[in-house]
Protein backbone atom coordinates (compact mmCIF):
# COMPACT_ATOMS: atom_id res chain seq x y z
CA UNK A 1 0.00 0.00 0.00
CA UNK A 2 0.88 3.65 -0.58
CA UNK A 3 0.36 5.24 3.11
CA UNK A 4 0.36 8.66 4.31
CA UNK A 5 0.89 8.77 8.02
CA UNK A 6 -0.71 12.89 9.21
CA UNK A 7 0.19 13.39 12.97
CA UNK A 8 -0.23 17.09 15.02
CA UNK A 9 3.02 16.39 16.57
CA UNK A 10 6.63 14.56 15.77
CA UNK A 11 10.42 13.95 16.88
CA UNK A 12 11.80 16.37 18.30
CA UNK A 13 9.09 16.71 20.37
CA UNK A 14 8.48 13.91 22.98
CA UNK A 15 6.31 11.25 23.83
CA UNK A 16 3.93 8.56 22.81
CA UNK A 17 2.01 10.39 20.08
CA UNK A 18 5.03 12.12 19.00
CA UNK A 19 7.04 8.35 18.55
CA UNK A 20 3.79 7.05 17.31
CA UNK A 21 3.63 8.45 13.90
CA UNK A 22 7.98 7.60 13.17
CA UNK A 23 7.67 4.12 14.88
CA UNK A 24 4.31 3.00 12.71
CA UNK A 25 5.78 4.15 9.79
CA UNK A 26 9.40 1.99 9.99
CA UNK A 27 7.01 -0.73 10.48
CA UNK A 28 5.33 -0.57 7.74
CA UNK A 29 8.13 0.20 5.71
CA UNK A 30 9.92 -2.96 6.57
CA UNK A 31 6.52 -4.90 5.94
CA UNK A 32 6.82 -3.50 2.28
CA UNK A 33 4.66 -0.88 2.25
CA UNK A 34 5.35 2.44 0.64
CA UNK A 35 5.14 5.24 3.53
CA UNK A 36 5.53 9.29 3.53
CA UNK A 37 3.96 11.47 6.17
CA UNK A 38 3.08 15.14 7.00
CA UNK A 39 2.99 16.77 10.20
CA UNK A 40 3.42 20.43 12.02
CA UNK A 41 7.15 21.23 13.26
CA UNK A 42 8.68 24.51 14.13
CA UNK A 43 11.70 25.86 12.25
CA UNK A 44 14.13 23.37 12.50
CA UNK A 45 11.94 20.97 11.42
CA UNK A 46 10.62 17.15 12.19
CA UNK A 47 13.68 14.72 12.68
CA UNK A 48 14.05 12.27 9.28
CA UNK A 49 12.32 8.73 10.11
CA UNK A 50 13.66 6.77 7.19
CA UNK A 51 10.73 7.72 4.68
CA UNK A 52 9.34 11.29 2.84
CA UNK A 53 8.01 13.56 5.38
CA UNK A 54 6.05 17.01 3.98
CA UNK A 55 6.20 19.23 7.40
CA UNK A 56 4.03 22.83 7.40
CA UNK A 57 5.04 25.27 10.02
CA UNK A 58 3.62 25.33 13.48
CA UNK A 59 5.15 29.22 14.21
CA UNK A 60 2.79 30.98 12.02
CA UNK A 61 0.12 33.10 12.77
CA UNK A 62 -3.30 30.88 13.26
CA UNK A 63 -4.95 32.44 10.11
CA UNK A 64 -2.04 31.22 7.97
CA UNK A 65 -0.90 27.91 9.93
CA UNK A 66 -4.55 26.42 9.35
CA UNK A 67 -4.83 26.87 5.98
CA UNK A 68 -1.24 25.88 5.05
CA UNK A 69 -1.51 22.76 7.56
CA UNK A 70 -4.53 21.56 5.20
CA UNK A 71 -3.02 22.19 1.88
CA UNK A 72 0.01 20.56 3.01
CA UNK A 73 -2.18 17.52 3.65
CA UNK A 74 -4.42 17.17 0.62
CA UNK A 75 -0.71 17.42 -1.35
CA UNK A 76 0.79 15.01 0.30
CA UNK A 77 -2.30 12.54 0.29
CA UNK A 78 -1.88 12.79 -3.60
CA UNK A 79 -1.78 9.11 -4.80
CA UNK A 80 -2.20 7.25 -1.49
CA UNK A 81 -4.15 4.56 -0.96
CA UNK A 82 -5.17 5.17 2.54
CA UNK A 83 -4.50 7.95 5.18
CA UNK A 84 -3.81 7.25 8.88
CA UNK A 85 -4.55 10.31 10.82
CA UNK A 86 -2.90 10.57 14.64
CA UNK A 87 -3.58 14.29 14.40
CA UNK A 88 -4.71 16.90 12.22
CA UNK A 89 -7.80 15.48 12.08
CA UNK A 90 -10.15 17.72 10.32
CA UNK A 91 -7.87 18.51 7.69
CA UNK A 92 -7.24 14.69 7.01
CA UNK A 93 -10.20 14.21 6.99
CA UNK A 94 -10.93 16.92 4.60
CA UNK A 95 -7.90 15.94 2.52
CA UNK A 96 -9.00 12.32 1.96
CA UNK A 97 -12.47 13.31 0.76
CA UNK A 98 -11.35 15.29 -1.98
CA UNK A 99 -8.27 12.91 -2.81
CA UNK A 100 -11.32 9.97 -2.25
CA UNK A 101 -8.84 8.01 -0.34
CA UNK A 102 -9.94 5.99 2.53
CA UNK A 103 -9.24 7.65 6.41
CA UNK A 104 -8.30 5.53 9.25
CA UNK A 105 -8.54 8.05 12.19
CA UNK A 106 -6.28 6.85 15.41
CA UNK A 107 -7.46 8.71 18.64
CA UNK A 108 -6.28 8.52 21.98
CA UNK A 109 -8.98 11.42 23.63
CA UNK A 110 -11.40 13.22 22.27
CA UNK A 111 -10.47 16.18 19.60
CA UNK A 112 -12.71 18.55 20.54
CA UNK A 113 -12.53 18.16 24.08
CA UNK A 114 -8.67 18.80 23.49
CA UNK A 115 -9.05 21.97 20.93
CA UNK A 116 -11.83 23.47 23.87
CA UNK A 117 -9.01 23.02 26.40
CA UNK A 118 -6.09 25.05 24.32
CA UNK A 119 -8.61 27.84 23.55
CA UNK A 120 -10.32 28.26 27.04
CA UNK A 121 -13.83 27.34 26.82
CA UNK A 122 -13.76 24.27 28.80
CA UNK A 123 -12.10 23.20 32.27
CA UNK A 124 -13.78 20.43 33.20
CA UNK A 125 -13.63 16.69 32.71
CA UNK A 126 -13.39 14.66 29.50
CA UNK A 127 -16.92 13.27 30.60
CA UNK A 128 -18.48 16.32 31.77
CA UNK A 129 -17.48 17.72 28.09
CA UNK A 130 -19.47 14.66 26.44
CA UNK A 131 -22.99 16.44 28.27
CA UNK A 132 -24.71 19.39 25.82
CA UNK A 133 -22.87 23.16 26.81
CA UNK A 134 -24.08 26.42 25.75
CA UNK A 135 -21.82 28.57 23.36
CA UNK A 136 -21.82 28.81 19.82
CA UNK A 137 -17.53 27.69 19.86
CA UNK A 138 -18.12 25.05 21.51
CA UNK A 139 -21.02 23.75 19.49
CA UNK A 140 -18.76 24.10 16.58
CA UNK A 141 -16.10 21.78 17.61
CA UNK A 142 -18.41 18.99 18.42
CA UNK A 143 -19.60 19.38 14.96
CA UNK A 144 -16.31 19.14 13.35
CA UNK A 145 -15.88 16.02 14.92
CA UNK A 146 -19.02 14.55 14.49
CA UNK A 147 -18.21 15.01 10.53
CA UNK A 148 -14.67 13.76 10.77
CA UNK A 149 -15.68 10.60 12.92
CA UNK A 150 -18.56 9.98 10.25
CA UNK A 151 -16.04 10.05 7.40
CA UNK A 152 -13.93 7.39 9.00
CA UNK A 153 -13.13 4.02 7.40
CA UNK A 154 -11.90 3.10 10.65
CA UNK A 155 -11.43 4.25 13.80
CA UNK A 156 -8.34 3.24 16.07
CA UNK A 157 -8.99 4.05 19.41
CA UNK A 158 -6.92 2.53 22.42
CA UNK A 159 -9.28 1.81 25.23
CA UNK A 160 -12.78 0.44 25.49
CA UNK A 161 -13.94 3.56 27.73
CA UNK A 162 -12.77 5.83 25.19
CA UNK A 163 -14.95 3.97 22.26
CA UNK A 164 -18.13 3.94 24.33
CA UNK A 165 -17.64 7.65 24.44
CA UNK A 166 -17.06 7.59 21.04
CA UNK A 167 -19.64 6.03 20.28
CA UNK A 168 -21.77 9.55 21.15
CA UNK A 169 -20.48 11.56 18.59
CA UNK A 170 -21.50 9.37 16.21
CA UNK A 171 -18.66 6.76 15.49
CA UNK A 172 -20.26 3.77 14.14
CA UNK A 173 -19.74 0.90 16.19
CA UNK A 174 -18.95 -1.62 13.87
CA UNK A 175 -16.25 0.27 12.38
CA UNK A 176 -14.14 0.70 15.79
CA UNK A 177 -11.22 -1.28 17.04
CA UNK A 178 -9.71 -1.03 20.16
CA UNK A 179 -6.53 -1.34 19.81
CA UNK A 180 -3.85 -0.62 22.65
CA UNK A 181 -0.90 1.61 22.42
CA UNK A 182 2.46 -0.18 22.06
CA UNK A 183 5.05 -0.07 24.94
CA UNK A 184 8.56 1.01 23.94
CA UNK A 185 11.36 -0.90 23.60
CA UNK A 186 13.31 -1.04 27.07
CA UNK A 187 17.20 -0.63 26.98
CA UNK A 188 17.74 -3.18 30.14
CA UNK A 189 21.36 -3.52 29.38
CA UNK A 190 22.27 -1.41 33.03
CA UNK A 191 21.14 -3.30 35.81
CA UNK A 192 17.62 -1.84 38.30
CA UNK A 193 20.17 -1.40 41.26
CA UNK A 194 22.54 0.55 38.77
CA UNK A 195 20.81 2.50 37.31
CA UNK A 196 19.40 3.37 40.94
CA UNK A 197 22.85 4.33 42.50
CA UNK A 198 23.54 6.11 39.38
CA UNK A 199 20.40 8.14 39.47
CA UNK A 200 20.04 8.70 43.79
CA UNK A 201 17.04 7.04 44.10
CA UNK A 202 16.71 6.14 47.91
CA UNK A 203 13.66 3.61 49.15
CA UNK A 204 11.44 4.20 48.13
CA UNK A 205 11.14 6.44 45.78
CA UNK A 206 8.04 7.05 43.27
CA UNK A 207 8.28 8.28 40.15
CA UNK A 208 5.74 10.54 38.18
CA UNK A 209 6.74 11.08 34.38
CA UNK A 210 4.22 13.04 32.23
CA UNK A 211 2.84 16.24 31.03
CA UNK A 212 2.27 18.46 33.80
CA UNK A 213 -1.14 18.83 33.62
CA UNK A 214 -4.21 19.82 35.71
CA UNK A 215 -5.54 16.57 35.27
CA UNK A 216 -2.75 14.84 36.63
CA UNK A 217 -3.70 16.17 39.66
CA UNK A 218 0.03 16.02 41.06
CA UNK A 219 -0.84 18.02 44.20
CA UNK A 220 -2.04 14.77 45.18
CA UNK A 221 0.97 13.01 44.79
CA UNK A 222 2.60 15.77 47.25
CA UNK A 223 0.26 15.82 49.96
CA UNK A 224 0.00 11.63 50.06
CA UNK A 225 3.95 11.79 49.64
CA UNK A 226 3.85 13.71 52.99
CA UNK A 227 2.21 10.91 54.81
CA UNK A 228 4.68 8.54 53.75
CA UNK A 229 7.83 9.11 55.92
CA UNK A 230 11.03 8.57 54.57
CA UNK A 231 9.36 8.12 50.60
CA UNK A 232 10.92 10.55 47.73
CA UNK A 233 8.83 11.40 44.60
CA UNK A 234 11.00 12.67 41.38
CA UNK A 235 8.92 13.90 38.74
CA UNK A 236 9.84 13.78 35.22
CA UNK A 237 8.02 16.25 32.94
CA UNK A 238 6.82 19.99 32.65
CA UNK A 239 3.84 21.68 31.89
CA UNK A 240 1.69 24.52 33.05
CA UNK A 241 0.78 23.06 36.22
CA UNK A 242 4.66 23.51 37.29
CA UNK A 243 3.43 26.27 39.67
CA UNK A 244 1.05 24.90 40.94
CA UNK A 245 2.95 21.91 41.93
CA UNK A 246 5.65 23.52 43.69
CA UNK A 247 3.34 25.60 45.47
CA UNK A 248 1.82 22.20 46.96
CA UNK A 249 5.39 21.11 47.93
CA UNK A 250 5.83 23.97 49.82
CA UNK A 251 2.48 23.57 51.34
CA UNK A 252 3.28 20.80 52.53
CA UNK A 253 7.01 20.60 53.62
CA UNK A 254 8.22 18.13 51.83
CA UNK A 255 10.39 20.17 49.41
CA UNK A 256 13.94 17.88 50.74
CA UNK A 257 11.99 14.75 49.23
CA UNK A 258 10.76 16.21 45.30
CA UNK A 259 12.68 16.50 43.03
CA UNK A 260 11.78 17.96 39.57
CA UNK A 261 13.74 17.33 36.95
CA UNK A 262 12.04 18.44 33.77
CA UNK A 263 11.22 17.40 30.44
CA UNK A 264 13.71 14.37 29.41
CA UNK A 265 14.35 12.20 26.56
CA UNK A 266 11.59 9.22 26.27
CA UNK A 267 14.63 6.56 27.02
CA UNK A 268 16.07 8.73 30.18
CA UNK A 269 12.73 9.07 31.23
CA UNK A 270 12.08 5.32 31.19
CA UNK A 271 15.53 4.91 33.10
CA UNK A 272 14.08 6.51 35.78
CA UNK A 273 10.61 4.51 35.64
CA UNK A 274 12.77 1.25 35.99
CA UNK A 275 14.77 2.80 38.84
CA UNK A 276 11.61 3.27 40.64
CA UNK A 277 9.63 1.29 42.85
CA UNK A 278 6.24 1.86 41.30
CA UNK A 279 5.62 4.93 39.17
CA UNK A 280 2.85 7.12 40.24
CA UNK A 281 -0.74 8.51 38.63
CA UNK A 282 -2.50 10.90 40.35
CA UNK A 283 -4.82 11.36 37.42
CA UNK A 284 -8.44 13.65 38.32
CA UNK A 285 -9.44 11.95 34.50
CA UNK A 286 -7.33 9.64 31.78
CA UNK A 287 -7.85 7.82 28.70
CA UNK A 288 -5.73 5.08 28.17
CA UNK A 289 -2.22 6.72 29.79
CA UNK A 290 0.69 5.85 27.64
CA UNK A 291 2.98 6.65 30.97
CA UNK A 292 1.22 3.50 32.67
CA UNK A 293 2.12 0.95 29.59
CA UNK A 294 5.68 2.40 29.89
CA UNK A 295 6.24 1.67 33.96
CA UNK A 296 4.87 -2.02 33.18
CA UNK A 297 7.17 -2.04 29.96
CA UNK A 298 9.99 -1.24 32.65
CA UNK A 299 8.48 -3.58 34.93
CA UNK A 300 7.59 -0.99 37.00
CA UNK A 301 4.65 -1.27 39.28
CA UNK A 302 1.95 1.32 38.44
CA UNK A 303 -0.17 2.97 41.88
CA UNK A 304 -2.88 5.02 40.28
CA UNK A 305 -6.33 6.44 40.39
CA UNK A 306 -9.13 4.22 38.95
CA UNK A 307 -10.36 6.92 36.65
CA UNK A 308 -11.13 6.54 32.79
CA UNK A 309 -8.93 3.64 30.82
CA UNK A 310 -6.69 3.05 33.83
CA UNK A 311 -8.19 0.07 34.68
CA UNK A 312 -8.03 -1.68 31.67
CA UNK A 313 -4.16 -1.62 32.22
CA UNK A 314 -4.08 -1.33 36.10
CA UNK A 315 -4.96 -4.67 37.70
CA UNK A 316 -5.16 -4.01 41.14
CA UNK A 317 -2.77 -6.21 43.58
CA UNK A 318 -1.18 -8.03 39.94
CA UNK A 319 0.39 -4.75 38.64
CA UNK A 320 0.14 -2.26 40.22
CA UNK A 321 -2.59 -0.99 42.80
CA UNK A 322 -5.70 1.67 42.06
CA UNK A 323 -6.84 3.67 44.41
CA UNK A 324 -10.14 6.15 44.75
CA UNK A 325 -9.17 9.73 42.84
CA UNK A 326 -9.03 12.35 44.91
CA UNK A 327 -8.03 10.39 48.40
CA UNK A 328 -4.42 11.44 49.23
CA UNK A 329 -5.18 8.75 52.87
CA UNK A 330 -5.81 5.93 50.25
CA UNK A 331 -3.26 6.89 47.67
CA UNK A 332 -1.05 7.43 50.64
CA UNK A 333 -1.79 3.48 52.05
CA UNK A 334 -0.64 2.45 48.61
CA UNK A 335 2.46 4.41 48.60
CA UNK A 336 3.17 2.26 51.99
CA UNK A 337 2.15 -0.99 51.08
CA UNK A 338 5.05 -0.76 48.15
CA UNK A 339 7.63 -1.00 50.61
CA UNK A 340 6.64 -4.96 51.24
CA UNK A 341 9.24 -6.64 49.12
CA UNK A 342 7.15 -9.56 48.60
CA UNK A 343 4.51 -7.94 47.58
CA UNK A 344 6.77 -5.51 45.37
CA UNK A 345 8.31 -8.57 43.59
CA UNK A 346 5.20 -10.22 42.73
CA UNK A 347 4.12 -6.86 41.24
CA UNK A 348 6.98 -6.44 39.19
CA UNK A 349 6.45 -9.88 37.75
CA UNK A 350 2.50 -9.22 37.23
CA UNK A 351 4.03 -5.50 35.29
CA UNK A 352 5.98 -8.12 33.23
CA UNK A 353 3.65 -10.44 32.21
CA UNK A 354 0.74 -7.79 31.47
CA UNK A 355 3.71 -5.49 28.84
CA UNK A 356 3.19 -8.73 26.68
CA UNK A 357 0.03 -7.38 25.42
CA UNK A 358 1.58 -4.20 24.59
CA UNK A 359 4.55 -5.37 21.98
CA UNK A 360 5.25 -3.19 19.14
CA UNK A 361 4.81 -6.15 16.90
CA UNK A 362 1.26 -7.31 17.85
CA UNK A 363 -0.57 -3.95 18.09
CA UNK A 364 1.75 -2.29 14.62
CA UNK A 365 0.35 -5.68 12.77
CA UNK A 366 -2.66 -5.01 14.11
CA UNK A 367 -3.10 -1.48 12.76
CA UNK A 368 -1.30 -2.90 9.43
CA UNK A 369 -4.56 -5.35 8.75
CA UNK A 370 -7.27 -2.42 9.79
CA UNK A 371 -5.40 -0.05 6.97
CA UNK A 372 -5.27 -3.48 4.58
CA UNK A 373 -8.88 -3.92 4.96
CA UNK A 374 -9.49 -0.31 4.68
CA UNK A 375 -7.74 0.68 1.71
CA UNK A 376 -9.15 -2.71 0.44
CA UNK A 377 -13.61 -2.14 0.48
CA UNK A 378 -12.67 1.31 -1.51
CA UNK A 379 -13.78 1.04 -4.50
CA UNK A 380 -12.65 5.09 -5.54
CA UNK A 381 -9.49 6.01 -6.74
CA UNK A 382 -6.67 5.28 -4.68
CA UNK A 383 -8.18 1.66 -3.68
CA UNK A 384 -5.12 -0.90 -3.47
CA UNK A 385 -7.90 -3.40 -5.39
CA UNK A 386 -7.92 -0.98 -8.92
CA UNK A 387 -5.66 -1.19 -11.72
CA UNK A 388 -3.84 1.96 -11.94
Amino acid sequence: MRILISSGIWPPEVGGPASHGPELGRFLTDRGHRVRAVTTAGPGGPEPAGFPIRASRQDRHQLVRQPAAALTVFVAARGADVVYATGLYSRSALAAALRRVPLVLKLVNDPAYERAMRLGLFAGTLEEFQAPHPGRRLALLKAARKWVVERAERIIIPSRYLAEIAYGWGAPPERVRVVPNPAPSINGTTSREALRDRLGFAFPTFVFAGRLAPQKNLPLAVSALSRVAGASLVVVGEGPSRADLVRAIDEAGVRDRVTLIGALPRSEAIECMRAADASILPSDWENFPHAAVEALAAETPVIATAVGGVPEIVESGVNGILVPPGDPDALAAAMARVSDDELRTSLRAGALRASERYRKEVVYGTIEGELTRAASKYNGPGSVDRPR
